[in-house]
């Protein structure tokens, strides 16, 4: 049974990273996780047909803020120099609060949990949207891969062409022996 449609679902890209056991090992190479989250998260919104705007810090950067967007349901956010992902995440819940959508915040962030309840959203720990994707991503499987069932007998080529066919391919085959 799929959940209810969020309006809104922010998540704290970095905050998941050091949260979920598959990325622990891809801390020294944060370009890999970010991209192997970028993945699951855009299948598991375009599934669920969840709004995700997923936020990374670029605070010690000189960078400025830009988003990418990855599909129709998902957004990437790279905040700009001396910008937080927290305080993106703020400014963002705040603003979709105030238009009256329901908006999600994903983070294990005691203290960024608190300033978005206050700003009217709802908190997700990192660790419940891994639960929700990986729920997500079985129910991908068994809706569109179905059962796999490999044939337990041998198929030749010719149990699949007429026997005329057969006939003229084994001539073929004496002749070059």
């Amino acid at each position: 049974m799929r959940q209810k449609k969020w309006e809104r679902c922010l998540v704290d890209g970095y905050n998941v990273i050091h949260f979920w056991p598959e990325y622990k090992g891809l801390l020294h190479q944060l370009e890999e996780a970010r991209h192997r989250l970028i993945h699951a998260l855009a299948e598991y919104g375009a599934y669920e047909k969840v709004n995700l705007t997923l936020v990374f810090d670029a605070m010690f950067t000189d960078d400025e803020e830009h988003e990418e967007r990855v599909n129709a349901h998902m957004t990437v956010i790279y905040t700009g120099a001396g910008e937080t992902a927290d305080s993106c995440i703020e400014r963002l819940a705040y603003a979709y609060a105030k238009r009256g959508e329901e908006v999600h915040v994903v983070t294990s962030d005691g203290a960024e949990q608190s300033v978005i309840l206050g700003a009217g959203a709802y908190r997700i720990p990192s660790a419940e949207l891994r639960r929700r994707v990986l729920r997500a991503k079985k129910a991908v499987r068994r809706e569109y891969l179905g059962p796999v069932t490999l044939p337990n007998v041998r198929l030749d080529v010719q149990d699949r062409i007429d026997a005329e066919t057969v006939a003229k391919l084994d001539a073929l085959r004496k002749q070059k022996d």
